[in-house]
């Protein structure tokens, strides 16, 4: 499955639906189903975990008004990824990478 790996605090945001955009600098053409991962530091409960799967349903330019679904923010060369059914799963340890990375997941 694709995987995306997020820092602390966005990833504890993402999980509790609070953030529905995540932004990068960089976009893909990918759409569909992602297992996020929660990075090592700064530690947390879910930190080199996975801990959910979303949705990724586009990627675009980030807007002034995807700040408040963003949780930070608009900034030089942002995409915004927009995110919808965030589902939590059991989390278990991962080793995340950089950009979207291939992984098993443990349903």
């Amino acid at each position: 499955m694709k995987a995306l790996s997020l820092k602390e605090p966005w990833a504890s945001l993402v999980l509790n639906g609070k953030k529905t955009i995540e932004t990068r600098v960089w976009k893909t053409n990918y759409r569909g189903r992602l297992l996020l991962c929660a990075s090592k530091n700064p530690a947390s409960a879910i930190s080199g975990k996975a801990f959910a799967t979303v949705t990724l349903l586009d990627i675009r330019k980030m807007t002034k008004k995807d700040e408040k679904k963003a949780c930070c923010k608009i900034y030089p060369g942002a995409y915004a990824w927009i995110l919808s059914d965030i589902t939590p799963i059991e989390p278990y340890e991962v080793k995340g990478q950089l950009g979207l990375f291939e992984i098993e997941y443990k349903r």
